[in-house]
């Protein structure tokens, strides 16, 4: 998606994709401290959920690239309205099959379930634009009780990592009409224009996201932000 206003970006109303939500029941199940696995692709018929799976293959596109560009993605999930990002696979899409790690910390959703999305900016691969896709899930195994601290904005911090935004990061919103929560200009430590990227060049680890939980210091934070005293 590009240079589209928030209305139709966001979970990729653009082409209605919003508005065919699951089966009554039908979940994505996110198990605390295990990993869940998925088949990408860019069309449905090259999984194994169509024809037997006869046009899968190792790839998202049902083609082999043996030497196909590395891209990243993320895992992102919403409770109250809130987007956050608990989990994170460096070099995807990469092949169709996928594993996420799911924080062990992860709370329960409510009865209906939550909100997840799975969400892409492609680097270096044309059209500087963005992906985001819903789904329907449940916190699976939840033992914690801790809530998820507001996200905040990531910033490009490739060049010191002191510089990356601790703590819940928001899913990043890039060249869009409205809403972009990230700018980048010039290039990269390789040579290669910037391109934001859920790696740690905005601050972003490999796997389970664990910092993403309310602590006891950014509890006082929210207190006092409720109180006008303090601006996040």
């Amino acid at each position: 998606m590009y240079m589209l206003s928030q209305s139709d970006y966001w979970f990729h109303h653009v082409n209605n994709c919003d508005e065919f939500p699951p089966a009554e029941g039908d979940f994505l199940e996110l198990p605390a401290g295990e990993s869940f696995t998925v088949e990408i692709a860019g069309n449905r018929g090259v999984t194994s959920l169509s024809f037997d799976g006869q046009f899968a293959t190792e790839w998202t596109d049902g083609q082999e690239h043996p030497g196909s560009t590395v891209t990243l993605t993320d895992a992102t999930y919403s409770s109250e309205g809130c987007i956050t990002n608990p989990n994170i696979r460096y070099n995807t899409p990469w092949t169709r099959v996928t594993s996420y790690d799911v924080p062990a910390d992860m709370p329960a959703c409510p009865s209906g379930g939550c909100i997840c999305a799975w969400v892409w900016i492609p680097n270096g691969c044309g059209e500087p634009n963005m992906y985001m896709q819903g789904f329907k899930c449940m916190v699976t195994n939840a033992k914690s009780t801790t809530p998820l601290g507001t996200p905040k904005a990531p910033v490009w911090c490739e060049d010191d990592q002191s510089e990356c935004v601790q703590g819940p990061k928001q899913i990043m919103v890039w060249n869009q009409l409205e809403g972009n929560n990230i700018e980048v200009s010039g290039y990269d430590l390789s040579g290669a224009p910037k391109s934001p990227a859920y790696n740690s060049k905005c601050g972003f680890q490999n796997g389970a996201q664990n910092d993403i939980f309310v602590t006891s210091s950014n509890k006082r934070l929210v207190k006092k932000t409720r109180r006008g005293s303090v601006t996040p």
